[in-house]
């Protein structure tokens, strides 16, 4: 998660006297309004807590009024503080630092604490509704669905809930991981839009943990739905006989054999991001990056038209960052004022070990950044609780055994697990009714497959000469 202060807002009191309001961003979208006198009474909540030597420096109280440059020194300070706050594995998942981003987030938006009905999508566009209160937090909205589709309470992690929007073009982008320190209500009421929605979605990588899934009635159904819906949006590639094969499948009811054999297919599993540009293995290429079995794959369209394909594995990634800058708005003229809007351009770097003894920088300029920069890290807690002998079922038991549920794994601050030579994720310094599933889902159906290659897949070779990936084992890291 990217955490920004951009900007600041002079504000009334109700008393009309004026202040100063902080506008922390997370992920390039505002998320609340702050004082300082709040986040000072966190960091003071924080201190008592945890104790001096782990709490990152606070900007120190001022006796007369700030002058203009001094509260833009003061902002720059309060959005170093809450970057150190949050990449700090203990800070940023302690329940005081999230609980404190919830209630800004409902005071920002100046919704009450009320029972709502809020609508969650199944992939196949079925809607789930849920009578929650504004104010539960993200797991308590994913327990609510849970709960409402009777999904058993050890497959609950085994799923979370994505912001996605609908675009024109009948598509979908998966904006966001929803987290532990917002409410899902107020997140998707704040936006104002028709065009977004909450969807549930598997959230894990290893096809083994299919296996849980499917052994439930609802598991099967919700995992069902999923590969469907993926490889209607050709996401996941299909050829003729295969899609005769899956036909036959589906005709026949038999939904494991069906995602069976869509396992074996390429891209199952992935998440497939818009269209967007990156500097590898030249500046200004055009590619579409899907996200799956532990890689990043790149369909890129070269300057002169051709077409390449290739896969960066996590394993072989040093590091990486996502960084954020503002870009003007221009609004049609070529030289755009100070006072003009601006845009958060996000970008996702990562080191790579191309060869024996040879590290990269690969970048991807992309409004998703972060969101691939959740995927890489996912995959990377992923490997390594396999790699001790953990698994997502154990996971949830020890949280339910411990009464409440805790951070997952794929949410921690990024660290540097003895897998990699090290990971980082930080932002840039310089900037820094009740219907059953088990019937509902029996209607999905297969219409609309492609029998090749949907436009939008880029096919072609594989990246060759010094864009060849083979020859080396994870081994030689």
């Amino acid at each position: 998660m990217h955490f920004s202060i951009p900007e600041t807002e002079v504000r009334s009191n109700e008393n009309g006297s004026t202040y100063v309001a902080y506008n922390i961003h997370v992920n390039g979208v505002l998320h609340c309004r702050v004082r300082y006198s709040q986040l000072l009474g966190l960091h003071e909540q924080i201190k008592k807590e945890y104790g001096n030597n782990v709490v990152p420096a606070f900007p120190p109280k001022k006796i007369f009024t700030l002058t203009p440059a001094e509260v833009d020194q003061r902002r720059e300070q309060l959005e170093k503080y809450m970057q150190a706050v949050r990449q700090d594995p203990i800070l940023g998942s302690s329940e005081m630092f999230n609980s404190f981003l919830r209630k800004a987030q409902q005071e920002t938006q100046q919704i009450p604490t009320e029972e709502v009905q809020l609508e969650i999508y199944l992939s196949n566009g079925q809607k789930v509704k849920v009578n929650i209160l504004t104010s539960d937090q993200t797991e308590d909205v994913l327990e609510a669905v849970a709960s409402k589709l009777d999904l058993p309470d050890e497959l609950v992690g085994y799923f979370s809930l994505f912001l996605v929007q609908e675009r024109e073009d009948g598509g979908c982008t998966y904006v966001r991981k929803l987290q532990e320190f917002e409410l899902p209500y107020v997140s998707i009421t704040s936006l104002h839009s028709p065009d977004y929605r909450i969807v549930l979605r598997k959230s894990y990588w290893d096809t083994a943990y299919d296996s849980d899934v499917m052994d439930d009635r609802v598991g099967l159904n919700l995992l069902y739905a999923q590969t469907v819906s993926d490889i209607e949006r050709g996401w996941i590639l299909v050829n003729k006989e295969q899609h005769r094969q899956l036909k036959s499948l589906q005709e026949k009811g038999s939904k494991k054999e069906f995602i069976r054999l869509a396992q074996t297919l390429k891209y199952y599993g992935y998440i497939k991001f818009d269209p967007c540009i990156t500097d590898f293995p030249e500046k200004g290429c055009h590619v579409i990056v899907g996200a799956g079995n532990n890689e990043l794959n790149f369909h890129v369209k070269l300057p002169n038209d051709q077409m390449k394909e290739g896969s960066f594995k996590v394993t072989r990634m040093r590091c990486w960052r996502v960084t954020s800058s503002q870009v003007p708005v221009a609004n049609g003229t070529a030289n755009p004022s100070s006072s003009s809007k601006c845009d958060v351009k996000l970008e996702l770097a990562f080191e790579y070990l191309m060869s024996k003894d040879r590290l990269q920088w690969v970048t991807i300029t992309s409004p998703q950044a972060i969101m691939m920069s959740i995927c890489l890290q996912s995959m990377v807690d992923e490997l390594m609780v396999k790699k001790s002998g953990g698994s997502i079922k154990k996971q949830m038991q020890k949280k339910r055994l411990n009464g409440t549920f805790q951070r997952s794994d794929s949410q921690q601050t990024v660290k540097s697990p003895p897998l990699l030579v090290g990971i980082e994720d930080s932002p840039d310094p310089s900037r820094e009714q009740v219907v059953k599933l088990s019937t509902k889902l029996s209607s999905v159906s297969l219409r609309g497959l492609s029998s090749s290659n949907s436009a939008s897949d880029i096919s072609g070779n594989e990246f060759h000469g010094n864009y060849a990936f083979e020859g080396i084992g994870d081994d030689d890291l």
